[in-house]
């Protein structure tokens, strides 16, 4: 089913515009608690505005802006203002270091960069070895821009209107940098018809409509935040509700502030929701649909839905698939702990290695029927060997394990991939390797995830090392520090004389898992 046609996202931001131009479309509060509200025609101008700053600047369609800011109004502006101009967005995660700034600006070509104040230091220090950028725009920063920086509100000012670019469907709107099982990420391309399909998805299998507020603290950068809250509410005329930063502490307080209807979770939020003190205004609030992903316990769910008298609809989805692949049914039988039902336009298999599908209830990988470019990704950037391998006749696989009941219900078993989940964020093991592998006296190295309380899991480093030397794991972590995002760096350091191997000489990281869990 395609509802999308030739359309992009400057056709439904002014299809919305013209629709609903008096109407708030974004609420956004900041860490301090000041509140912006912007309606649907002043949106529009805003990312016109965006859009013509950026053509102002020769940057032109099919070149690709780096954006490394926080939840804010600017990162919206920016993002559907780069795809406005028919320029490739590359949205990156703010606890980015620079040697992974590096990589994200070398592998995209990015020919310009938007930050803000706290990550222009590390944008600096990626680009005295990254080569084409040729713009540095400096955001949320009043006054005038430091040498060599230009001021995205100087830029912004700029009235002549961007020239009517013409922007395809099919054309790449933006570059998601996702953790996979080389040391390095790979640059997954969405393109408009994926954002359009995505938000038409994700409001179809939440029940929303233009009367909620859409409310989320998850990063913008990631794919849950644009397809569940962005693009979910602008599809459907709804008010977009973004926090600048999550804090358990204030959570309930800013859903009732804002007279939030709907809100996007993850585990870690679950948890630590569940870890505030219990107030009597824990079910005092408006919120009537609640989406997450990734799995809590059965003991978790049952006191979070007592507690705060709200159902958890559980759900499964991929940078690659632009989210959404299964879910709960809104107003149908859950058939907890699945992960749901395919979404409306989607078809799941589960096969064996061999491709052929497996017995009902029988584990094997989760496959995901799709259109490269409209419903599945486009690709990965410059690495056709990889996306001839995830996308095969028609299929996306996904490197995940699950299986299938009776009544077609998709249930989670594990992944393929070697990824670790830390409080909603993707690691790549191999990633966190590589770095520690750099270390002079690191002869060996095998990184897993470990059960965590609550974020998830933990990172947990094996490390081999050599020459006679006596390292600490505080220096193991310091090391790694300096090179990697605070989420991906191990808190737990064992020192060993050997890593257990295959015969052909591959870590195997099956045997670190078992006697991982029989010492708990």
């Amino acid at each position: 089913m395609d509802l999308i046609g030739e359309r992009n996202l400057r056709d439904l931001l002014t299809e919305r515009a013209n629709r609903y131009p008096d109407k708030t479309y974004l609420v956004f509060e900041d860490q301090a608690g000041n509140v912006l509200e912007y309606t649907y025609a002043e949106f529009l101008i805003h990312v016109q505005s965006a859009a013509a700053g950026f053509a102002s600047l020769g940057i032109a369609k099919g070149d690709a802006v780096v954006i490394q800011l926080p939840n804010c109004p600017e990162f919206l502006f920016a993002w559907f203002g780069i795809g406005w101009i028919g320029a490739i967005a590359v949205p990156s995660n703010t606890a980015n270091t620079a040697p992974e700034m590096r990589h994200i600006l070398d592998l995209s070509d990015a020919v310009a960069v938007v930050c803000s104040p706290p990550y222009r230091q590390v944008i600096d220090d990626a680009l005295e070895s990254a080569d084409g950028v040729r713009h540095r725009i400096l955001a949320r920063m009043p006054g005038a821009a430091p040498e060599g920086w230009t001021s995205y509100d100087e830029m912004v000012a700029v009235h002549q209107p961007a020239a009517d670019v013409a922007v395809g469907s099919e054309d790449v709107m933006q570059m998601i940098f996702t953790s996979g099982t080389t040391s390095q990420p790979k640059a997954v391309m969405l393109t408009h018809a994926n954002c359009l399909h995505s938000g038409e998805r994700a409001s179809r299998c939440t029940a929303v409509s233009d009367s909620d507020r859409v409310l989320t603290a998850l990063p913008a950068f990631h794919v849950n935040a644009q397809s569940l809250t962005v693009l979910a509410a602008l599809t459907v005329g709804a008010t977009c509700v973004l926090l600048e930063e999550y804090r358990a502490s204030k959570f309930w307080d800013q859903i009732r502030r804002h007279e939030a209807t709907a809100v996007s979770l993850v585990a870690m939020q679950v948890r630590t929701l569940l870890a505030q003190p219990a107030a009597q205004t824990d079910r005092d609030h408006a919120v009537r649909r609640n989406f997450y992903a990734i799995n809590v316990l059965d003991s978790e769910k049952a006191e979070f839905e007592r507690r705060f008298g709200l159902e958890l609809v559980n759900g499964y989805g991929l940078s690659e698939t632009m989210t959404v692949v299964t879910i709960a049914p809104v107003f149908g039988e859950k058939r907890w702990p699945s992960i749901g039902l395919p979404a409306y336009d989607r078809q799941v298999r589960i096969v064996d290695a061999d491709g052929e599908d497996v017995p009902t209830g029988d584990v094997g990988e989760i496959i995901v029927s799709g259109i490269p470019g409209r419903t599945i990704m486009k690709g990965y950037f410059k690495d056709p060997e990889a996306t001839a391998q995830a996308i095969r006749d028609g299929w996306f696989y996904s490197g995940d394990n699950g299986y299938v009941d009776e009544k077609g219900y998709v249930y989670f078993f594990d992944r393929q991939k070697d990824v670790i989940k830390r409080a909603g964020e993707n690691i790549s093991a191999s990633e966190v390797e590589a770095a520690l592998l750099l270390h002079d006296h690191i002869l060996e190295a095998a990184v897993i995830g470990v059960p965590d309380p609550i974020r998830d899991e933990a990172v947990k480093a094996f490390v081999v090392i050599g020459g006679g030397v006596e390292l600490t794991a505080d220096q193991i972590i310091e090391h790694c520090g300096s090179r990697l995002a605070p989420f991906k760096v191990p808190t737990l350091v064992e020192f060993v004389d050997s890593l257990p191997k295959t015969s052909v000489g591959k870590i195997e990281k099956k045997a670190l898992r078992a006697s991982e869990s029989g010492a708990r």
